[in-house]
């Protein structure tokens, strides 16, 4: 779903800078569920802006107002205004693993192979 900007005044971002936009909501998930945040490829694509941090996280116990963590990747200032669509939430089920200490792990055809060690 998308998540829009709860301001009461336009917020200028100028380039390379970083700041919590309000949502003007809360949540209350249920146990077993977290809300990821994730940025817009409009705002991406078109002037450079994305999430801090991404995907954020909303855990389940959290109980505070949502709020977006963006930054200007891009050449320009940009402004932000109410209601502007800013980032998109994402509901999804996670699962606790238990992990376990072993001395050496089983091998696969790909082993340690990775970051291209198969070609472009």
């Amino acid at each position: 779903m998308d998540i829009c900007a709860a301001i009461e005044t336009d917020v200028v971002l100028k380039k390379g800078a970083f700041t919590l936009i309000p949502t003007g909501f809360a949540i209350a998930l249920p146990n077993g569920f977290e809300a990821q945040i994730r940025p817009r490829s409009g705002l991406a694509v078109t002037h450079g802006i994305g999430l801090i941090n991404s995907p954020g996280t909303i855990d389940a116990d959290y109980r505070g107002e949502v709020k977006i963590a963006v930054i200007n990747l891009g050449p320009k200032s940009f402004t932000f205004r109410r209601g502007d669509r800013i980032a998109q939430m994402v509901i999804h089920k996670i699962y606790q693993a238990r992990l376990n200490v072993v001395e050496k792990l089983d091998e696969t055809l790909r082993d340690k192979g990775g970051f291209g060690h198969t070609g472009v």
